[in-house]
């Protein structure tokens, strides 16, 4: 892999400070948002070799075949967040794949138990994964139209990033708060526009930013970075909890009014 995503790692596990302050495993609001949905939603096996892992999909309720996004999870793993956010992509025309990228591990109960063990996996199984998650959305769902994208968030979001340069196969990448690539080999490979959405208040991130927006446009290559005054490290969950401030919950807003348009153009 050539340390092709070790900027995913470095850098993206939350700050201790941030992450012990909320209990990010305590989701019951997404959790309700995600049981009352009208959209079908099933759990399903990939095995590729000698593994096998779970993954959560969405369908949008329609009467044509439809892209398929690859959601990449947060540091804390497939959340009652995740899963609700796979539901909004689904109730915005879209199917909507999650892979439990912790399969086959007992899953820790709380949040450091979780973002220690995220950020122990090995970049060679997450990219493989990704590969049979991708794999599986592209020739193993008969509602797909064999389009595919990838989006993440925080880790997930660096991940999204690096998995451009990774498969030729993507139409678009949306990087979520995940620090950028920072090296010409790590973007060479990238073939689809990359879409990056920030938070004002996240200084550790942004500072990937310029590098980035340097080596993509030396390479001829899309990268459409927008940062969102006030907003911190993670509004997309944050902006949308019962107590978001209102600068998350703006930033939130906003971000899904040009995630949408994007989701469109695929």
């Amino acid at each position: 892999m050539n340390g092709l995503f070790r900027n995913a790692l470095v850098g993206l596990t939350i700050t201790l400070v941030a992450a012990k302050s909320r209990d990010v495993s305590a989701q019951d609001w997404a959790k309700a948002r995600t049981e009352k949905s009208p959209r079908h939603r099933e759990y399903v096996d990939i095995k590729y070799g000698e593994r096998t892992i779970k993954a959560f999909v969405v369908y949008p309720e329609s009467k044509e075949k439809t892209p398929v996004v690859l959601v990449v999870h947060e540091i804390f793993g497939l959340t009652d967040w995740a899963k609700s956010l796979c539901d909004q992509l689904a109730e915005n025309g879209v199917i909507a794949i999650c892979p439990d990228l912790l399969s086959g591990q007992a899953y820790p109960d709380d949040i450091d138990g979780a973002i220690k063990a995220i950020s122990a996996l090995p970049k060679p199984q997450v990219k493989a994964d990704l590969d049979a998650t991708a794999d599986y959305a592209l020739t193993k769902i008969p509602s797909a139209n064999g389009k595919l994208a990838v989006c993440g968030f925080c880790w997930g979001g660096g991940w999204a990033f690096g998995y451009a340069n990774e498969n030729p196969k993507l139409k678009a990448s949306f990087s979520f708060y995940g620090t950028a690539p920072d090296a010409p080999e790590k973007i060479a490979n990238i073939g689809c526009p990359v879409y990056g959405f920030y938070g004002e208040l996240d200084a550790r991130v942004n500072a990937t930013i310029p590098k980035a927006e340097e080596l993509m446009k030396a390479a001829g290559k899309k990268y459409e970075p927008v940062i969102y005054t006030g907003a911190g490290h993670g509004f997309m969950r944050e902006g949308e909890m019962p107590a978001a401030n209102d600068a998350n919950k703006k930033a939130r807003d906003d971000a899904w009014t040009c995630w949408k348009s994007l989701l469109k153009q695929i």
